[in-house]
Parts: structure tokens; sequence; C-alpha cells
């Protein structure tokens, strides 16, 4: 019979198999269940959760098998909007369900789209359909591909095992800190489309969704852009945090939606050899740890405003990811090598969304834009056209001018006041919070640290409300509201896990109609 054990300590070049020999002589094979760094001690070392199996046995392959529901002969297919996360695991899990669906994405297929994004960063073109939020993947097609979640759920395996299916490496099912890389993502991705389409799912890209068809209280379909109509009872809607539009078309049309807390602030940027050497000490650079990674907060109990980094991408480059030419949003990505020599990590302000703007759902999505669009006019002033708007972070913190330093933006940067483009209560709270940080992790605030602007996207500031049970909206039947742009999740698992439910509440919905349609019968 196997047996766990939990809390190995292995040193840097040691032996787990040794360590084991000693716990279970007889084991004959182990599977790994979780496995982190720790270096908070003088000497940094390993730690192991382990499942051991004896002579006769077969570690499980980590399959998380998916039976097919009875659905009714014919039904409307459940659409889906949006080919991020939450859309594609929502697709996947009514596909395996034996459910075809039908989905919609306003960009282009991944290879597309990421031609698309070079053309902007190098030339300052933006392409509204395809770009860092918009295309086959979502905002998930470029970043540090991060499976890191606070979220408990039961789906947690099934998400991290058909993303392995599908390409990414073993390690993200037992690592404490798994990630799966850009660049490896976007391999992932295109074998997710074909077998969706293999088993029932229509994929239309370059299908923007103009709006929902709505009956009494209900959905009964989409419209594109192009006039064509398409019609379901049952509409899944995973637009991201950036689709501002259909967030105005559900608020113009009634579907119940509130303000919901967010942050902004920027990014920062150091050199990972420095970040290494904050971390690990003499154990910088040590080919067994890779780079260091940090995770930083710090809360004012005064005022309640939080202070804390966010999506931290070592060995990784800032990248611009904005939706609209009218503004400049800032974000981080990295490789699955996580190679580049930087490090950087978004630092944001907490907004709690009804002391700074009351009962006003659509003041956040505008508090967003503003920020956007003032970037950019400092970028312009400066005699830029596309480049990021940065400033060393000692020259944040003293509120002066200065020049920049080298960056990892494939956008280029210019030299700007950050510390006057930011509302001065925010500028206030994130200095605080960088010297904060300094004391915490000696070194963080360096002459060498540069800080770009302008980091708004980290959630969407608008919630569209859902029934906890059905997951419907509360106010429109048929209309779920799912992942990250309708204020349910936070970052690639926990919005591919929110696809995962809402499918299942769709599936279910399907089943239900099956069995009524038995009795009947």
């Amino acid at each position: 019979m196997s047996e766990r054990f939990e809390q190995i300590k292995v040193l840097l070049g040691g032996s787990l198999e040794e360590k084991l020999r000693l716990l279970s002589p007889s084991f004959h094979s182990y599977r790994l269940l979780k496995k982190s760094i720790d270096a908070r001690g003088k000497q940094p070392h390993w730690v192991y959760s382990v499942e051991v199996f004896s002579e006769n046995e077969t570690p499980p392959d980590g399959h998380v098998h998916i039976p097919r529901y009875r659905v009714p002969e014919n039904y409307a297919l459940p659409i889906i909007v949006g080919s991020g996360p939450a859309g594609l695991f929502a697709a996947l899990r009514l596909v395996e369900r034996g459910i075809r669906c039908r989905l919609f994405e306003q960009g282009s297929r991944a290879e597309k789209r990421m031609q698309a994004i070079a053309k902007y960063w190098r030339y300052g073109v933006l392409d509204p359909l395809d770009n860092v939020c918009f295309g086959e993947g979502g905002a998930g097609l470029y970043s540090d591909g991060k499976l890191i979640t606070r979220i408990k759920s039961p789906h947690i395996p099934y998400v991290l095992s058909r993303l392995v299916k599908f390409g990414a490496p073993e390690e993200i099912l037992y690592l404490s800190n798994p990630h799966v890389g850009s660049d490896r993502i976007r391999k992932v991705i295109p074998i997710i489309r074909e077998f969706l389409i293999e088993n029932g799912c229509e994929l239309h890209f370059n299908a923007k969704v103009k709006g929902l068809v709505y009956g009494e209280g209900c959905v009964r379909g989409v419209e594109l852009v192009s006039g064509e109509s398409f019609e379901s009872d049952q509409v899944i809607l995973a637009t991201g945090h950036s689709a501002t539009d259909m967030l105005l078309d559900l608020h113009r049309n009634g579907v119940c939606v509130e303000g919901k807390s967010f942050a902004v602030g920027l990014r920062i940027e150091h050199p990972q050899a420095d970040i290494n050497a904050m971390q690990f000490g003499r154990y910088a650079g040590n080919p067994d740890i890779g780079p260091a990674t940090y995770r930083l907060a710090d809360h004012d109990p005064s005022t309640g405003i939080g202070v804390y980094t966010f999506c931290m991408c070592p060995g990784g480059y800032v990248i611009s990811s904005g939706t609209e030419d009218s503004g400049i949003v800032s974000n981080g990505m990295s490789n699955y090598a996580r190679n580049s020599p930087f490090a950087n990590a978004a630092v944001v302000v907490s907004i709690d969304y009804e002391k700074q703007f009351g009962t006003n759902v659509l003041a956040g999505l505008d508090f967003r834009a503003a920020l956007e669009q003032a970037a950019l006019a400092q970028v312009v002033s400066a005699g830029g056209t596309h480049q990021f708007p940065a400033q060393r972070l000692t020259d944040f913190l003293d509120a002066k001018s200065g020049p920049t330093l080298p960056s990892s933006s494939p956008s280029k940067v210019i030299a700007v006041r950050l510390d006057s483009l930011l509302p001065n209560w925010i500028y206030e709270r994130l200095a605080a919070g960088l010297n904060q940080f300094d004391r915490n992790m000696k070194g963080f605030v360096s002459a060498k640290a540069q800080l770009h602007g302008v980091e708004s996207r980290t959630s969407c500031p608008l919630r569209v409300v859902r029934d906890k049970l059905s997951l419907e909206s509360t106010s429109h039947s048929g209309l779920y509201p799912t992942g990250e742009g309708a204020g349910y999740a936070g970052g690639i698992t926990s919005a591919a896990v929110d696809g995962v439910r809402v499918a299942e509440a769709v599936a279910s919905r399907l089943c239900d109609k099956a069995l009524a349609s038995t009795v009947s019968d």
C-alpha cells in the first residue's frame, strides 16, 4: 500500500531517493506531490511531499477522467464568447462531457495574433482585435504562464492535467510555483484548439460579438458585428478584463453589474542578478534553484489601503498590453527558461471601489482609461510615440526628472515623470510601500531599478453579478458571466477553473432537460 511523506528536506545537490530509502527502505517507485525551495536559512534546500509505492503498485498517471453526459438529441448549442483560459476550458469541459458548442473570438488564431503583437511592440501600430489581451489564448498567452492560485477548487487537478496533456511540462503538477512560460503556452493553445474542433466545438475566429440578443429577463443568443446572429439559451461570457465595449453593452441593456475593488500602479524592473542576491545570498546564480522570485505587501491600517507586488516575472520582459491606441498599459511576461537579465513585477495600490467611486458602476472603467491616456500623453509630450513612460525608482521617490535605464521592453522606454502621472494619494501610498519593501528586502530600492507605466489591468473594475448556485446572471437567465472579465477570477488557473465550473452548470442544465424529456416520453 502506498505511503505519503511530507516536508522531506533535501540540500541542494542532495539525493531525494537516499532520503526515501531511510523513510521507506522497500519502496519501488515514487510520485512527486509537491516541490518547493526554502531559501530562508543559511542553506537553501528543497522541500518535497512524496508518495511511494511498492513493487506491485503502479503510480497514478495524474489524468482526470471526465465521463460523458446524456444530453437531449436536439439542443441549441451553448455559446462561448472569448477564447482565453476561461472560454477555452469551458469549451474543453463541455466537449469532454459530450456537449457540442460554439465559441466566438474577436481576434485571430494564436499564430496570426503573435504577428500583430510583434508589429505593435516594434512600430506602435495597434490592432484593436489582435493584441496582448484579445485573440486566441487571451491575456494568458503573453504572461509568465504562472499557474499559482490562492483558490481552493476540486477542478485544479483537472486544469493542470489537461495543460500537461496538451504539451505543458509535467512539473506543473507538483511545483509549488508552477509556470509554463509564454513561449510554451503558445504551443499548447493550438493543440487545445485542434482537440476542440475534433470533438464538436465550432470555433469562429475574427468573429467579434457586437452584443447579446435579449429576451424578457433572459438571453437568446449573440449578434456579431458582421450582422450574423446565433441563437442559444445558454451563453458563457468569458471576454476578459479588457473587453470594455461588452461591459458597457451589458450595462446599457440592464444586466446586473456592480463596481468591484481593483488596483493600479506601475511595473518595476530590476536586474535579475540583484534579485537573486537579495533572495539567495551566496547561493545566487546556482543553476539548481534558478532565478529568484519575490512577493511583497504593505498595509496601512489607518487608511486600509494596501500596496503589493503582483504578476512577478523572473527573467522576464516588460510588455505593452493596451487594447486602445489612446493609452499605454504595462504588463510582464517570461519565457519558460526565464533567462532574461531582468526581473519585473507590478507594484500596485488597492482601490476600495465604494470609498473611491460610490455607486457609479462605470467610474472604475473611466478612471482606468484616464490613467492610460495620461501615460500616452506623457510619452507624446516627451517626444515619443509608443514607447513606455519610464522613471528610475530613486527619481520617482525623490519626485524629480532623470535619465532612463536599459529596459527589457521590446517597445523601448522614454523618460517621463511617473510621480506626476499618478493621483497624489496613489503616488504617496506607492512611495511608502516601496520604501517598506526595501526594509523587508534590503536593496529593493536601488538606482538600478526602473518603473514603467501604467499598470492598470490587474483585474476588472466591474463584476457581472451571478447567482452563487446556478452561476447565471441574477438579472438574465441563460447568461453565465465567467472568468476575469466578469469579476470571478484573477490569473490563468482561476480563470480556467471558473470556466470549468460554468461549463458544469451548463451541462447539468442540459442533463436536466434530457431527463425531463425521458420522463415525459
